[in-house]
């Protein structure tokens, strides 16, 4: 599950609608692995929008793991519900979690569903103690690096931070990978969840959403997000959210409508990392 907030909300902030959401710096070790911890309380509805992440999430009583997601949905949380998560840099989580992140694709699933006793201990670890976050990635990380190796495609890596710079066609930074067409499809889904072309969507979703409170309209909008044209905006807002633009975009500063408090985790590439506060959970 993504859960709330994007950059709408100021870290440590309240949102419109009473939202609390807060990001914090992951410990050295988790850097590379995870893009930040956050801890968030559920106010009222809103929209859960894809973002190229999985999530490990302590809330309502279960640990579980939101994996990438194709379209928005609502969460069924209760309203007061308080939630503590660990948000994967995109390819990263099957390093962590010890499974194809397509696996996990519009899915939520309980830790010891996907980890058998191991989850079940972790998950009552977590239960416990929250901030254990850190520290149950971390071992889980390690113990993936013993298995597997545990690190990331460097061309994969590659593919990612030019899908997300703006290119307009995943050709134009798949080019010189090396790899066929079909490889390269199947070895990026099974780390990010969904094949390059998707996710170049949703990391232009995503630039959108940083963009919009600088623009005046929809039309300059979608040419400073690597859109072809408004509509081109339109059709990929009403699939990735449900929602047309014009209800889901804050433009230019105005206060935000419910409709755009997004999801869980930020930018496609979290730009505010530097002046997050630097979380001390136990890490050991």
């Amino acid at each position: 599950m993504r859960v709330p907030g994007r950059k709408r909300l100021t870290v440590g902030g309240v949102g419109h609608d009473g939202l609390m959401y807060r990001e914090y710096r992951p410990p050295l070790p988790l850097g590379d692995i995870v893009r930040c911890l956050w801890s968030a309380r559920i106010q009222g509805s809103f929209p859960i929008v894809p973002d190229g992440c999985a999530d490990l999430i302590v809330a309502g009583g279960q640990v579980f793991v939101a994996g990438p997601d194709t379209t928005a949905w609502r969460s069924t949380l209760a309203s007061g519900t308080v939630l503590h998560g660990a948000r994967f840099r995109p390819g990263h989580a099957p390093n962590v979690l010890g499974t194809a992140a397509s696996d996990l694709r519009d899915r939520r699933v309980t830790l010891d569903e996907l980890w058998g006793r191991r989850g079940r201990e972790a998950a009552e670890r977590l239960l416990a103690a929250p901030s254990a976050l850190p520290a149950v990635v971390l071992d889980a990380a390690r113990r993936e690096a013993g298995d597997t190796g545990g690190r990331a495609d460097p061309r994969m890596e590659l593919l990612l931070a030019r899908l997300d710079s703006g290119v307009s066609r995943v050709g134009e930074a798949a080019h010189d990978l090396g790899l066929g067409q079909r490889q390269l499809r199947r070895r990026f889904t099974e780390a990010v969840g969904y094949g390059p072309a998707t996710y170049l969507r949703v990391a232009r979703l995503q630039r959108a959403l940083t963009v919009a409170p600088r623009v005046a309209d929809l039309s300059a909008l979608a040419a400073e997000s690597g859109y072809a044209d408004q509509a081109h905006l339109s059709r990929d807002c009403r699939d990735l959210t449900g929602l047309a633009a014009s209800e889901y975009f804050v433009l230019g500063g105005r206060c935000p409508q419910e409709a755009t408090v997004v999801a869980r985790r930020g930018p496609a590439r979290s730009s505010a990392r530097g002046a997050l506060p630097v979380a001390e959970p136990d890490v050991r």
